[in-house]
């Protein structure tokens, strides 16, 4: 086999080792929120299992940056994809990480019906959703994908500071129940951390396609 053959198979299983992290890191986020909407344990569990998984192809994908980078000597625009690459694999593993304490905390508190929770499930849909399309915009090298999922950071930004305006009132009102509605800010304060991560990926996905970041732009 080649050099430039092993060079390209191992890019290749760059690529598919990043996209199995985005996988995973959604279904971690999805697992965890549902296991906060119902109290399953189960859920919970396999989203924290989830996590495990993500960290072991983070250490998969991190050796694969470092080989390709030090024995392969890859030209300009390759050197852009890898080091983008070695950035990104850090945030989706944070990703992981948070959607587990996402998990951790359903084992304190259940969401209940009202304005709060239906702003919080909200909330979870646009971070979902800025997450896949994250990782569908390094796929493609999907420039516009990319840039749209940092602007729909916006929503999830108004999403949590509507969350914490109202249960701020809500404590206010009714302080008896502020451990729960701490426990409820915390679960939106991590899916605006989720968030602020897709929005990283989004932009190293704008950084190797066009060499600049998003807002140099």
């Amino acid at each position: 086999m080649t050099l430039r053959k092993t060079y390209e198979e191992q890019l290749q299983k760059l690529h598919d080792k990043l996209t199995q992290m985005g996988s995973l890191c959604t279904l971690a986020v999805q697992l965890a929120i549902e296991a906060v909407k119902t109290g399953n344990e189960e859920l919970a569990a396999r989203a924290c299992e989830t996590d495990e998984v993500i960290e072991k192809e983070q250490q998969e994908a991190e050796n694969l940056c470092f080989t390709l980078l030090l024995r392969q000597q890859p030209v300009a625009g390759d050197l852009r994809r890898i080091s983008a690459a070695q950035s990104m694999v850090s945030d989706l593993e944070r990703i992981g990480d948070q959607a587990a304490d996402i998990a951790e905390l359903s084992e304190y508190v259940t969401l209940r019906d009202g304005p709060v929770a239906e702003t919080l499930c909200t909330m979870s849909w646009e971070v979902v959703n800025m997450v896949s399309s994250a990782i569908d915009a390094f796929i493609r090298d999907d420039l516009d994908l990319a840039k749209d999922v940092i602007v729909w950071d916006d929503k999830a930004d108004d999403c949590f500071m509507q969350i914490k305006s109202d249960l701020a009132a809500a404590i206010k009102e009714d302080n008896t129940q502020a451990g729960y509605y701490l426990d409820i800010l915390m679960v939106a304060k991590y899916l605006e951390r989720i968030g602020d991560h897709a929005v990283n990926v989004a932009d190293w996905v704008v950084y190797s396609v066009t060499g600049a970041h998003s807002e140099e732009k």
